[in-house]
């Protein structure tokens, strides 16, 4: 993966709904895991 690539915050979004779902397997946790680890950071307020 190149280094500019990150994740949209629209898959970011997903991602973090499949981690926080009982139901999902074990699978599903490891793409989105992955999803949001290439995922850009938010940036902080003033």
């Amino acid at each position: 993966m190149a280094k500019n690539e990150k994740t949209s915050k629209k898959v970011a979004s997903k991602a973090s709904k499949i981690l926080r779902n009982p139901k999902s397997t074990k699978a599903q946790k490891a793409v989105a895991a992955s999803a949001l680890t290439q995922a850009p950071d938010k940036k902080k307020r003033k």
